[in-house]
């Protein structure tokens, strides 16, 4: 069967990228540091000479580490994206083949009673379409529990589908001071939150940036 292996696969991506984020994570927070340069901060002073305040060669090194762990954090969603579309089209497969051909019972209600193995059921219902990739602090966004590279299955009443970044704008613009309801993954887990887009100090109304996969 191919499903198991499948399955097995991408519980070891989800498993290395969680490795991956907690790595970029590390990276961020040095770089981000009192006095630190951030991760785009310039290298050079008003005069246009290499700062002296700072170890130049270790930040290149991070950044470069950074951007390194960026494509392979997208290379390995990417992968688990592709497994899970496998996934669902075998859970598919197998339900309509559960189906007698003589039974009136309509399709949905087989497959609600189906026994699948758990792990499967969230792998299959978990398809994330965009990830967080840049997250404000106090931020509405961080206030209320996002984190960065946290991945959005579901924001208020949008999911899968076409116009995705026109479609979360108009959600949040909709839901100004209302609770939204979301459904993500973290580090391979699925949670549910609820976040309030709210006016702040800062740009938007959450304070983060949804990147589409």
């Amino acid at each position: 069967m191919v499903a198991p292996n499948v399955k097995a696969e991408t519980v070891a991506l989800m498993d290395r990228r969680a490795a991956v984020e907690a790595e970029m994570d590390a990276i961020i927070a040095a770089l981000s540091a009192p006095g630190g340069l951030g991760i785009t901060g310039g290298l050079v002073d008003a005069e246009g000479f290499p700062r002296s305040d700072i170890d130049i060669p270790a930040v290149l090194a991070q950044r470069r580490k950074l951007a390194e762990l960026q494509n392979d954090h997208k290379d390995i969603t990417n992968k688990i994206e592709k497994n899970l579309e496998v996934l669902h089209s075998t859970k598919l497969s197998r339900n309509d083949q559960s189906i007698p051909a003589s039974s009136g019972t309509p399709a949905s209600l087989h497959s609600g009673l189906s026994q699948n193995d758990p792990m499967e059921e969230d792998a299959v219902t978990a398809l994330p379409f965009a990830i967080i990739d840049e997250l404000t602090d106090g931020s509405p966004a961080a206030l209320d529990g996002l984190q960065l590279w946290d991945e959005i299955v579901k924001f208020g009443n949008v999911e899968a589908g076409d116009r995705l970044q026109e479609r979360l704008v108009s959600e949040a613009l909709s839901n100004e001071d209302s609770q939204v309801s979301l459904v993500i993954i973290r580090q391979g887990s699925s949670m549910n939150l609820i976040v309030t887009p709210r006016k702040w100090h800062g740009r938007g109304l959450l304070g983060c940036h949804f990147r589409i996969l």
